[in-house]
């Protein structure tokens, strides 16, 4: 009995993770705070797991040990995971949205995320913007958090600002991420896939060469390749 005990908590902790991640994604990620979905997961459940066995004398230490170190390992197993499929990263912690784009805000972003106006105007304040009009680009990190681009007219004076105009555009945003076009990102900033390939070509690169690729409205784009063709 004692061993089918064991691979019942086993078994109910692997459930209990891959539910509660779900569970939490579905809330909306302003809700997560600094924390990635599957981070905050791990961090709930070993808190909850951990008294277990010291709040009841009755329950064996394995009983506690065995989902502890079911979480960890998966969590663990997952992060491997994740680094290698951008699928896998999008499912346990999505992708960051952009609700401003050319000083433009998307309301279908704002529903699907069910961020109110005042989420809005309460984010652009922490990040010490007090006119929406300011903004040039503003994007919902997975970790729920906005991270905001001023426009240039509004951001403060460098040397290099006085050398160079601007064009007042986006700044660039991540195009490929190890060898896989992120969806959407190409139409966001007036490109398709014809401009890619032709990249791709001019370059003398295929898609799977390309780590990271970063691009912006006014075409202009960098590249750095993945070591050793890995």
């Amino acid at each position: 009995m004692g061993e089918i005990a064991l691979f019942i908590v086993f078994f109910r902790a692997i459930i209990l993770y891959v539910i509660m991640i779900f569970c939490i994604r579905l809330t909306g990620k302003r809700q997560l705070g600094e924390f990635q979905p599957g981070e905050l997961v791990v961090t709930i459940m070993l808190s909850n797991l951990a008294t277990l066995p010291i709040e009841d004398i009755n329950i064996p230490v394995a009983m506690g040990l065995v989902p502890i170190l079911t979480i960890v390992c998966l969590d663990v197993f997952m992060s491997y995971i994740s680094m290698s499929s951008r699928t896998v990263r999008r499912l346990i912690s999505g992708s960051p949205k952009i609700l401003i784009s050319q000083g433009v805000v998307d309301q279908s972003v704002m529903r699907k995320l069910r961020f109110t106006v005042d989420d809005l105007f309460e984010a652009l304040r922490g990040q010490q913007v007090f006119d929406i009009t300011d903004v040039q680009l503003a994007i919902v990190e997975t970790t729920g958090q906005i991270s905001v681009y001023v426009k240039k007219e509004k951001s403060p004076l460098t040397l290099g600002d006085v050398k160079e105009v601007d064009s007042g555009g986006d700044p660039p945003l991540l195009v490929v991420d190890c060898g896989t076009v992120v969806k959407g990102v190409l139409s966001t900033i007036g490109c398709d896939d014809k401009w890619l390939k032709k990249v791709l070509k001019k370059e003398g690169c295929q898609i799977n060469d390309i780590y990271i690729m970063t691009a912006d409205s006014e075409k202009n784009y960098n590249i750095i390749k993945k070591e050793n063709g890995k």
